[in-house]
């Protein structure tokens, strides 16, 4: 239903455009809310819209600008990044980053001897290991469900957060995976891989309701169910025997703390600037560390 003009109304000439019959009738509901006179129009087999007076049509803007905007964050309305997409084509490039490292590290001669966290190497100072290690795979297999897992994981914890902090979360909760294990296993450490970051990224996309605490009604509910869906997924993924499950572990848990502390203290959806340094930031560690790795082979 929607309310009809009287007599004396001014004529509906204006229209304002709509995507379906749904938003059309939403935004009926809302001019009316306003006492905003409109009728819905009669679609043209491609089109609805409302029909409101000239001279009300700038007031029905707003309240429709004001209802889109505030609802954003209704439970299941909210977007969850700044362009309204859940999903960032950042797992494109990380899938193409693997790639690129894996064949580095076939290809060249030493290539993956400086870049392996290296307990040894790491107890004599050689600290980049943590970061360095997880760009390398042992097999084409590895390096294959590393880039899938993350191509669609690493996208949504992009699409939560935006493409600078979801990236650059997903891969320090990665070296925290790496520093777990290191610090169970010690000098006998050999690992490498991306599953400390896969498993980070999911953390994160598993915490991002806790963003919407203080606007959203049974938000508690949503965080516990995104955290259950979360603790499934890497009971599924992480706990894979021959895997280097301590390192899962962390990057899983400190995937979670670091999304819990994004969504909290800025949440999305975030500045540009703000994605912008934090991508420079995960670009800088990427070059710094594997210079310095570089720089062992003679």
């Amino acid at each position: 239903m929607h309310p009809e003009p009287s007599p004396s109304a001014a004529p509906l000439i204006t229209r304002i455009p709509a995507r379906s019959r749904g938003q059309a009738m939403d935004w009926s509901l809302v001019l009316a809310s306003q006492g905003i006179e409109h009728a819905i129009g009669d679609p043209d087999e491609t089109a609805w819209g409302l029909m409101v007076a000239e001279s009300d049509h700038a007031a029905a803007l707003n309240a429709i600008r004001l209802y889109r905007r505030d609802n954003r964050r209704w439970r299941w309305r909210g977007t969850i990044s700044s362009n309204g997409a859940i999903f960032d084509g950042v797992g494109f490039a990380w899938v193409a980053l693997t790639v690129v490292f894996y064949w580095l590290s076939t290809s060249r001669a030493g290539f993956r001897e400086v870049g392996i966290l290296d307990g040894s190497a790491f107890a004599g100072g050689q600290w980049w290991r943590l970061f360095t290690a997880t760009l390398l795979h042992a097999d084409v297999m590895h390096l294959a469900t590393n880039a899938l897992f993350g191509f669609i994981l690493l996208g949504f914890a992009a699409g939560c957060y935006g493409t600078g902090l979801g990236l650059l979360g997903a891969f320090l909760a990665g070296v925290v995976g790496n520093l777990a294990s290191l610090a169970l296993h010690g000098k006998s450490m050999h690992g490498l891989g991306a599953s400390g970051v896969v498993m980070g990224a999911l953390g994160m996309v598993a915490v991002h309701s806790i963003a919407h605490l203080r606007n959203t009604s049974g938000t508690i509910r949503m965080i516990l169910a995104g955290l259950a869906g979360g603790v499934m997924l890497f009971a599924l993924l992480g706990l894979s025997p021959g895997t280097d499950t301590i390192a899962h572990l962390g990057g899983f848990v400190a995937g979670i703390a670091i999304g819990a502390l994004l969504a909290l203290v800025s949440p999305p959806p975030p500045a540009a600037r703000i994605n912008l340094l934090a991508g420079l930031i995960f670009t800088t560690l990427v070059i710094w560390t594997w210079a310095l790795a570089l720089g062992r082979i003679g």
